[in-house]
């Protein structure tokens, strides 16, 4: 499950990639390398994190380790997160095959 620091940070971490919000408080200033194909790797990295971690809430709910609603959230996590991937990535189609389409 997803907690608030670790949305905040990858909200920081977004805004940051973007040039927003340079001086922050209470964000490290570290110099990151990357540029897009890191983004997307990152976004692809929490969306399957957040599938694997469905799949144990499921398997505990089966054992009997854990409540319904732990499972139903982390499912809920699990399908938001990829759907935000699959838009990345038909927005990123839809821009290739407009690039593709301009007359040289």
């Amino acid at each position: 499950m997803i907690t608030p620091f670790a949305a905040a940070k990858a909200y920081a971490a977004a805004q940051k990639g973007m040039g927003i919000g340079d001086n922050l408080p209470g964000i490290s200033q570290a110099p990151q390398p990357g540029g897009f194909g890191d983004l997307v790797k990152s976004a692809i990295t929490d969306a399957v994190g957040a599938s694997k971690t469905a799949e144990r809430q499921i398997a505990a709910q089966v054992a009997g380790k854990t409540e319904l609603v732990d499972v139903v959230t982390a499912i809920s996590a699990a399908e938001a997160s990829l759907e935000t991937v699959m838009a990345v990535r038909d927005q990123v189609i839809s821009a290739y095959q407009e690039i593709m389409r301009m007359p040289i």
